[in-house]
Formats: C-alpha cells, sequence, structure tokens
C-alpha cells in the first residue's frame, strides 16, 4: 500500500499535518517506484546484469601503425583498457599474443593533422599512428585523453598511499568487475539513507505522539476530549504511515543486500578455492623443480674436490658457474669446457723475476719490471693495513655479539605471493623478515676491507690501483652471501655515521635523500688518501620464485695523491627460493671500473649460478687494460672469497673460436698473487643473522651521534633485543609518523607556491621537445629492429642495472641535511654530494637543525 492510498483511508487527517508531512511524500515518490517494482522473491533469484564499460574505460578499434619505411603504415587491431593502450596484428591475437604495450600514465599524445597523431611515453615507446578519418581520430584521442587522466589519478593514488596499505592488493583484472561494485555499492548506500530518513521521521512523530497520549491522560472529560482524541489520531496516523515506509523500505534493503550478498559469497568462495588450488598447483611445481634439480646433480659426474652444493654447509648455492657467456670471446684455460672470458697460460721462465728485497713487495706481488716505479715496499711490510701503527692510540672496545636471532615461524610465502611484479619498496613487511640493521649500516659495510683503498692509495702505478679498486669493488659483496634478511628501510631525513678514525684512519656518513623511490647518499674520506662517495636508490621486482634487487647509481672513488677519479657500478643481487627451500643469494652481471684521469679500465664479470656449468660458484674474472686496450692484469676469483691477480705479459689470438666466430685471447701470465681473501665469520654468526665482525658493531649504542642515527631507531633495537611483537608495533607508529609529516610538508609546498604560477606548462618544455622530435623519420631504426618482435611471443625480461640510472629516478620534494643535489661532472648524473658541516656539528654537540623522525 503506498502512501498517498494510505491517506485515504484517514480523511480526519487536517491539512497542516498534511503539509507537516509533504516532505516525506515527496521523498516516498520519488523512492517508492524502485521499491514498488522490486520485488523480494525476483531480486533474490535473478543475476544482475554485468554493466556495460564506459568508453574511457575499454576501447577497440582498428587504427593505422608506423612500422618503417618500407612497410609503411600497418593495420593494427588497439585495445585501450585500464589505462593501458596494446596492439595486436589481429583481433584472433587479444587471447595469446600482444605485440605491445604502453601506459597511458606517463604517455603524451600530440596530434600531427587531421588523421594522425603520436602517443609516447619519453622513451624508447612511441606510436604513429594513422585513423581512418578525422571523426575516428577524435574519438580515440578523446577515449585517451580520458584513459590518461584516469590512470594518471590512480597513479598518484597509488604513490600517495604506497606503504600506507596494510596489505598488498593482489587482484588481477580487477577494473573490469569495479565498475559493477561501484554501482551496487551506490544503490546499497542510496537505500541506507532511505532508512536513515525514515527512521527520522518515526522518532519525530513517534514523540509527537506520546506527547498526545500524556496529555490526554491528564484530560478532564467535556469538550476537550474529542480535539485531544482527534489529534491523537491524527498522530497515530502519521506514525503508522511512517513505520510501514519504514517497513517497506527496510524489506527492500534487505532483499537487495540478500542478494548481492549471495552473490558476492558464491564469487569470493570461487575465488578462494581458486586461488587455494593454484597456491597448490605453484607449491607442486616448486616442489617438482627441485626434485628435477636434485636428479639432475645426482646424475651429473663431478670430480671428487667438488661438493654437492646442496648439502653444502656453507650454502645453498651449488658450487657451479654459468654458461651464459656464450657470446664472450674469452676463455680461462682451466675451464675449457665451458665458454669462460679469456684463457691463461704460464708465461714463459725468462719473465720470472726476483725481488731485490727479502721482504716482498706489492711491485714484486704483481710482476712489475724492475724499472717500474712502483709503491713504498718499507711502508707495506711494516704493516700494510696500519701504516701509523708507531703512534700508539686508545683503540675502544667494540662488542661481538648480539642477542640471538629468536626462532619465530613465518610464511615468507604466504606475505611474498601477492607481491609478484610489484615494487616491493612501497609494499610493508613485518619485522620478521628484517634484520636489525638499516640500509644506511648495510652500505657502511662496503668498507669492511677499507685496507684494499689503503694500498691503493699507496701506489704509483695506476694499472696497480685499479687492480685494488676492483679487489675492493669485489669485497663489498662477500658479506651477501648467507644474509637473507632485509635491512630497515630507512626514514627519510635518518642518518648514519661511522667513524673509525682511531682504529682505521677513515670515517663515513650516510643520509637517506629521498623516500620515494628510497635512495642513500654515503661520504666517507680517510686520512690516508682516498675519498668514497656514491648514492644508491634501489629498483626491486619479485617474480615469483626469486625477487631480483637493483642497485642505480655510481660509486665514486679519488685518490688525493695521484687525482685519479675511479667510478663503477653494482650488479644485479637475486634471492632464489621464495616460494620452498633454503633462500640463496647470487650476484650477477658486469662492472665496468673506470678512472676518468688515465683511461685506464677494468672490466668484472659476475657469473650467474646455472646448474649446468662444472665451473666454480660465484665465479668473478676481469681483465685490466690501458687506455688503448692493452691488457696488464688479469684477475679471477669469487665474490665471497677472495681475488687474486695475474700480470700479462703477452696476449694473443689463438683459442679457440667463440659463439659469434672470433678467436678468444690467449693471455700468458705470471703467477696468481692474492689481492684479498674474506675474514671468516664470528663465532655463532649462524645465530646472529650471519654478521660479519664489522655489522656486528654498527648498531651498537654510541654517544654523540645525530638524533637521527640509526642507532637510536627504537624498532631496529626493539628488533636487535628480540621483542620482535613490539618493534612491529613500533614500525607501524614510525611509518605513520614519517607519512604525516610528508602530507604537512607537501601541504606547506602548495601554500608556499605563487598562485599565478598554477596551472602553467612546465618550463622545461620538455612535453614540447617530445612531441617535436617524435616522428616517423625519427623512429626509422628503432621500428625497423622492433617490428619483427611482432612475429614471436615475447614474455617479460629481467631488468638489468645498466638499463636504469638515477636520472630516470623522481626524488621527493625534500632537502637533505647533509647533503645536495648536484650534476656530477664525470658521469653527468644528478647525484647528491656532501656539502660539509656534519664533524663540525657533531664536535659542538649542535643538533638543533636535525629533524624528529623517532
Amino acid at each position: 500500500m503506498s502512501c498517498h492510498v494510505a491517506l485515504r483511508y484517514f480523511p480526519e487527517v487536517s491539512s497542516d499535518v498534511m503539509r507537516e508531512f509533504s516532505g516525506f511524500l515527496s521523498f516516498y515518490t520519488a523512492w517508492r517506484p524502485l521499491s514498488d517494482t522490486v520485488k523480494p522473491r525476483a531480486v533474490v533469484m535473478s543475476e544482475p546484469k554485468v554493466p556495460i564499460l564506459a568508453p574511457e574505460d575499454t576501447y577497440k578499434g582498428w587504427l593505422f601503425k608506423w612500422t618503417n619505411y618500407i612497410k609503411g603504415y600497418q593495420r593494427r587491431w588497439f585495445v585501450l583498457s585500464n589505462g593501458l593502450l596494446s596492439y595486436y596484428r589481429s583481433q584472433a591475437e587479444m587471447g595469446h599474443t600482444c605485440r605491445g604495450t604502453i601506459n597511458l600514465a606517463t604517455a603524451n599524445i600530440t596530434v600531427e593533422d587531421s588523421c594522425n597523431f603520436v602517443i609516447s611515453n619519453g622513451g624508447t615507446q612511441t606510436y604513429h599512428l594513422k585513423a581512418s578519418s578525422e571523426v575516428e581520430r577524435q574519438r580515440w584521442i578523446t577515449a585517451l585523453e580520458l584513459a590518461k587522466a584516469k590512470a594518471s589519478r590512480m597513479q598518484a593514488e597509488s604513490d600517495d598511499s604506497g606503504d600506507d596499505s596494510t596489505s598488498p592488493a593482489a587482484s588481477q583484472g580487477a577494473g573490469s568487475r569495479n565498475s559493477e561494485v561501484q554501482s551496487t555499492l551506490r544503490t546499497l548506500n542510496s537505500k541506507v539513507e532511505d532508512l536513515s530518513t525514515c527512521n527520522d521521521l518515526i522518532a519525530k512523530h513517534g514523540s509527537a505522539l506520546q506527547r498526545s497520549l500524556s496529555e490526554l491522560e491528564g484530560v478532564r472529560l467535556g469538550g476537550e476530549t474529542s480535539e485531544k482524541i482527534r489529534q491523537v489520531t491524527e498522530r497515530a496516523t502519521l506514525f503508522r504511515i511512517t513505520s510501514n515506509a519504514m517497513i517497506n523500505a527496510c524489506r527492500d534493503f534487505l532483499a537487495l543486500a540478500q542478494a548481492h550478498s549471495k552473490r558476492w559469497q558464491k564469487a569470493l568462495q570461487a575465488e578462494r578455492e581458486q586461488r587455494v588450488r593454484l597456491e597448490e598447483t605453484l607449491e607442486q611445481l616448486a616442489k617438482q623443480h627441485n626434485h628435477l634439480e636434485r636428479a639432475f646433480r645426482g646424475a651429473t659426474v663431478l670430480p671428487s674436490s667438488q661438493s654437492n652444493p646442496a648439502i653444502d654447509s656453507k650454502g645453498p648455492v651449488p658450487g657451479k658457474g654459468d654458461v651464459s657467456d656464450e657470446d664472450e670471446e674469452n676463455e680461462f684455460f682451466d675451464a675449457c669446457e665451458d665458454v669462460q672470458e679469456f684463457i691463461t697460460v704460464p708465461a714463459d721462465p725468462k719473465y720470472h723475476r726476483r725481488s731485490g728485497s727479502n721482504v716482498s713487495g706489492i711491485s714484486s706481488e704483481l710482476g712489475m719490471d724492475d724499472g717500474t716505479t712502483s709503491l713504498d715496499e718499507q711502508s707495506l711490510a711494516s704493516n700494510p693495513e696500519s701504516p701509523q701503527s708507531q703512534e700508539v692510540v686508545p683503540v675502544r672496545k667494540r662488542r661481538s655479539r648480539i642477542p640471538d636471532k629468536p626462532n619465530y615461524s613465518l610464511n615468507l610465502w604466504s606475505i611474498m605471493k601477492n607481491c609478484i611484479g610489484k615494487e616491493l619498496s612501497k609494499i610493508p613487511m613485518p619485522v620478521n623478515f628484517n634484520e636489525p640493521l638499516s640500509m644506511l649500516q648495510r652500505l657502511s659495510e662496503d668498507l669492511e676491507y677499507y685496507e684494499l683503498l689503503d694500498r691503493g692509495a699507496k701506489c704509483q702505478s695506476s694499472l696497480e690501483q685499479m687492480c685494488y679498486v676492483a679487489a675492493f669493488t669485489v669485497s663489498s659483496y662477500s658479506t651477501t652471501v648467507h644474509r637473507t634478511g632485509k635491512p630497515f628501510n630507512p626514514l627519510l631525513g635518518e642518518t648514519f655515521e661511522l667513524d673509525r678514525v682511531q682504529e682505521s684512519g677513515y670515517r663515513s656518513l650516510c643520509e637517506q635523500v629521498s623516500h620515494h623511490p628510497p635512495a642513500a647518499a654515503h661520504h666517507a674520506i680517510s686520512e690516508r688518501g682516498w675519498t668514497l662517495r656514491q648514492e644508491i636508490a634501489l629498483a626491486s621486482k619479485f617474480r615469483g620464485k626469486y625477487l631480483s634487487i637493483m642497485p642505480l647509481g655510481s660509486i665514486h672513488c679519488i685518490f688525493e695523491k695521484s687525482n685519479n677519479h675511479y667510478t663503477w657500478k653494482k650488479v644485479t643481487t637475486t634471492v632464489h627460493n621464495i616460494i620452498v627451500g633454503k633462500l640463496w643469494i647470487d650476484q650477477s652481471g658486469e662492472i665496468d671500473v673506470v678512472n676518468h684521469r688515465t683511461g685506464d679500465r677494468c672490466h668484472l664479470k659476475f657469473a650467474p649460478y646455472s646448474y649446468f656449468s662444472r665451473d666454480v660458484a660465484r665465479k668473478v674474472t676481469g681483465v685490466v687494460t690501458d687506455k688503448d686496450g692493452k691488457a696488464h692484469y688479469v684477475l679471477s676469483g669469487t665474490w665471497d672469497e677472495k681475488m687474486e691477480c695475474s700480470r700479462v705479459m703477452q696476449s694473443s689470438r689463438g683459442g679457440e673460436n667463440g659463439a659469434d666466430g672470433r678467436q678468444k685471447t690467449v693471455y700468458q701470465t705470471l703467477k696468481a698473487k692474492e689481492l684479498w681473501r674474506k675474514t671468516p665469520l664470528p663465532e655463532g654468526a649462524e645465530n646472529m643473522y650471519y654478521f660479519s665482525t664489522l655489522a656486528l658493531t654498527l648498531n651498537e649504542p654510541e654517544e654523540g651521534v645525530a638524533p637521527t642515527d640509526s642507532r637510536r631507531r627504537p624498532d631496529q633495537r626493539l628488533m636487535e633485543q628480540g621483542r620482535w611483537e613490539e618493534a612491529n608495533a613500533e614500525k607501524q607508529r614510525l611509518e605513520e609518523k614519517q607519512r604525516t609529516v610528508r602530507r604537512e610538508r607537501e601541504r606547506e609546498a602548495n601554500r608556499s607556491a605563487n598562485p599565478a604560477e598554477e596551472g602553467k606548462e612546465p618550463a622545461d618544455g620538455a612535453l614540447i621537445e617530445d612531441s617535436i622530435s617524435d616522428s616517423p623519420l625519427k623512429t626509422e631504426e628503432v621500428e625497423i629492429a622492433s617490428e619483427p618482435s611482432e612475429t614471436t611471443y615475447k614474455t617479460d625480461t629481467d631488468e638489468t642495472s645498466s638499463d636504469l640510472s638515477l636520472s630516470s629516478v623522481h626524488h621527493d620534494n625534500y632537502k637533505p641535511m647533509w647533503f645536495e643535489r648536484q650534476v656530477d661532472p664525470m658521469t653527468r648524473e644528478p647525484t647528491h654530494i656532501y656539502r660539509g658541516g656534519y664533524w663540525e656539528a657533531k664536535e659542538q654537540g649542535n643538533w638543533d637543525s636535525c629533524p624528529d623522525i623517532f
């Protein structure tokens, strides 16, 4: 029964009451058609129709794409969906072969003429497209602009939330269902508002009815009785009508909610079951893979001197190298079964010379000629590690133990399975996966074998010096072989000082200079004539079974005496066995150590692990050449144990042909001499996160450090003490505090901005420049090279650090305390360089300018 019909049965209701009730009638008239047409039984039994996606969500059609000057424009099927523009050769390919995809969130859309337009991401992807007509082009431009705006907005929200979320989003294809869910939620929200209105009216008229009844009790029989009874009747009528409307609204809401609830519960259960099946399948595949690996190792005939890496207590990495270097032209003589870097053979005995001193200096160790001036042998003979050993200074006793790691069981896969393909720096992790050190302290660990730079500073030959710098480069990875714990991500503005002037003659400072993406700047200076500086940003991707960590940025080492300036980059770190098995770490890639003053170069190659190689695991090889490309030294060893070098006396082309048909280089060398050997881990290191002697001292409390120092970070200290639950709670508090400060900083920046400048295009003209340069003539080489990829199915490939640089990294609008952003004169990369003032502030005990981050 509707409200209008109900009122006809109560003619005694006055016009005043009708006017009072008119607001509710207008609301109910607008609401009732939906409730009248939706029967509860029909709602429960019928499935709601999936809404058709709007043009900004998906758009499909044929366009002509520029390929090259031979083929010109070719007809391709384009699909615009979820902010991504993909193309195929035909509609039939949509299910299996995508020829290319461009993200519109970072793309530029430029109209050239009536039918042509260009889409470019400012990098390697540029699509020159042509529509069949101007109308069709305008349809595409409209759809692309709407999709670009939506994608940019979603990316901004994602960047802002970043690590705000408590759990990573793992849904795939959620965009197609999001519209339906939002529509249903809007309908349910409207019903809730209707119920709220009815509730207010019931409360109002119920109170009026109660007052009328109270007044009726106190009225004496007489002329007032009929009037009071009429008022009570009117109030009761209004209350009854409102109650009926409330009941109807509740019934309709309940029916609609039940219908959708059942459907959502059914869909949710199906998703859960499917996810469980996928997890079981993936785990089974991983176990089968490990079983096949063990079977292969068992079936492979190995020399008796080689141990089975699967049961090697020193680590889970099998003791093998890799054959991925088949395109190299050089090979080692001692492993000719695999294609290696080069061939080395013993030099003619005439090249061996006896040193003129009973104490072997570095020049004799490396096989230098008598006429070549080398470093001071006497200073090295006395004590290479401590040239100032004659001066007796009190040395602080450092700690040698930390509390043992608690045995908390937590399944890494249960969290990492939701992170496949994502940038892990934005995903919050519990401290259970951490080690009680920050990333700044891990950077400082690069200085563990500082003696190599001390020795290099004394070399008079730049080629000898290059050998020590190369060995120092390799030694920085020796601490990572068992360190599977994740370091704490530093808070913005967090610092770490390592003052070892008394013990080792150097001191260093690290500061977190950016939070999105995480980037840290490091500066170290030694009294023995060298300076080391770097800025490292990490890019990471989780691929399911393994995790790739790609450091961005260059490392600089400058020697004061010779003014030699060396630069190099880090290789890719891979963490294996994320799903099942014991975690193990591998380092792979290539490093070019360059002396910018002399042109000398050392090319180092970190061989990735492979089950199919009989070479030693974690192998590193390298060749030191001068500016003319002539080889002078050959380096070999492993990044977790030692490095050796051999003086090249003669080189020739005469080895076996490489994979590219070129002959390999044969180096005749003197006997190899050891440059560096890893210091054994302290006793009980397996219970202390496999920390080295230096790592055990990094988080030791120290007086006088800055209030932003990592040693003062409370969650990290709690974790070191074994109080992990408290550490997790403290970690969440610190992250929330950092987010609050970041939002306030952004609001302050917006307030201080000049309103007259708002809405203007960027002054650098990057968009205009991209629009002008993107043309078929400009992209001829790229398109000719990339078009054949349309004939093959291309899967995701691993990124390497060589493809990335700090110049492509966007930094926060934040000004660090002790470093300033400059363009490096050597590498032409933007980097943060130490501005000074920290050690002076420490001497004065003045930390007033430091932010409160803890």
